[in-house]
């Protein structure tokens, strides 16, 4: 039997299994000392004042919103070429979502457009910042544009975790008030499921952790009991148990290892698909791409293929692609409630009809990779 190439896998070792085999023998499994250890881990390696692990990343984005007091009068702007939790977040808040077309070169959000925005509509009081594939987006042009028109920067950073911007990997909160991650399966470490969020600001980290814990506040003093909590607001049961945190904390040692491996396969890429009408992610100057995705833009038109029937061939020597993503404004949810239609951001929509994620993980193996060029040069070319 043929083995499966997917276009993303985690990798386990033996250390992650007796980490988490430790963390099953200890008298808390839920909120336990591995809970404080990775958050301290995060805080350490983005160098934020406040950490908080939460159960998704999801939750982080939604937790972010949540912490803003936003109103249903108020705009966030996100990318249209991200998965759909990026805006979904808004949405669950009751704030209005918009989008801002992307860079053709980094795939995230373009300043420039983002500024003619802002120009225009006094609504945007947040921005969803999402550093796509690994590359971080223009940072010194969203903090320029964070002081000039006073709106908070949020860095969905769950593609970017060991990403570095003039060789600094703890560079999000730099620039942005929130960062959010995840530790989905295919993202660079894993928790199993979980995420995080890191801040600077500590009244954002307060209602955050109030908020992942049903909102709930104990009574610290003990007067009314040490059984005793009270619930002052609605909140949610987004922790993340010591047992995910425990693979957390040993996947965190393999991070370094994990996108070295990553770039090793970036660069085979960029040596052996120099394509006519395929263009290869680049890296920008100062710029340290951490690679959870290797998107390639094949232009189907001009050499007369269509991408349904590449991903079907593919299939059949079982190696399995992947699109990030179809643009959310073209969603029915967001075409309905809102409006958007086919044409609103162009550079996002021809991304999408062109876009194809190639295998990139630490367990792929040098003869798969070779597997996988050759089959798309023959697919493509023959």
């Amino acid at each position: 039997m043929k083995k499966i190439i997917n276009y993303g896998s985690h990798y386990i070792n033996n250390a992650d299994i007796l980490a988490v085999a430790k963390a099953l023998r200890q008298t808390k499994i839920t909120q336990g000392t591995n809970v404080e250890l990775f958050e301290e881990k995060l805080k350490s390696f983005f160098n934020s004042k406040y950490s908080s692990v939460v159960s998704n990343g999801t939750a982080a984005l939604h937790l972010a919103m949540l912490s803003l007091n936003l109103s249903n009068k108020d705009k966030v702007v996100t990318s249209p070429i991200s998965f759909l939790a990026s805006a979904n977040c808004v949405e669950y808040v009751g704030a209005q979502v918009d989008f801002c077309d992307i860079d053709r070169d980094t795939y995230s959000i373009d300043p420039n457009y983002l500024e003619h925005k802002l120009k225009k509509d006094k609504k945007i009081k947040a921005v969803i910042v999402v550093d796509y594939a690994g590359h971080p987006a223009d940072w010194a042009s969203f903090l320029y544009l964070k002081k000039k028109y006073n709106i908070i920067l949020i860095n969905d950073n769950c593609h970017a975790l060991g990403s570095k911007m003039n060789n600094d990997s703890s560079y999000a909160l730099k620039y942005a008030d929130i960062v959010t991650q995840s530790f989905h399966p295919v993202k660079n470490i894993t928790t199993g499921e979980g995420g995080a969020i890191m801040t600077n600001n500590q009244t954002i980290f307060n209602k955050i952790k109030l908020l992942r814990n049903h909102g709930m506040e104990k009574d610290s003093s003990g007067s009314r009991g040490m059984w005793h909590y009270s619930m002052n607001t609605l909140g949610y049961n987004y922790r993340l148990s010591d047992i995910n945190c425990a693979l957390g904390i040993s996947q965190f040692k393999k991070l370094e290892k994990f996108i070295s491996k990553k770039r090793d396969i970036a660069d085979s890429y960029r040596k052996y698909l120099p394509l006519e009408n395929v263009k290869l992610p680049i890296e920008r100057k100062n710029f340290y791409h951490a690679y959870h995705l290797y998107p390639i833009l094949i232009d189907f038109k001009k050499i007369n293929k269509n991408k349904k029937y590449f991903f079907k061939e593919m299939s059949k020597s079982k190696i399995f692609l992947q699109v990030h993503y179809i643009p959310i404004h073209l969603q029915n949810y967001y075409k309905k409630k809102y409006g958007f239609k086919k044409g609103d951001f162009t550079n996002s929509e021809n991304f999408y009809e062109q876009e194809v994620s190639l295998p990139i993980y630490y367990g792929l193996k040098k003869n798969e990779q070779i597997k996988v060029i050759n089959k798309i040069k023959r697919v493509l070319f023959d």
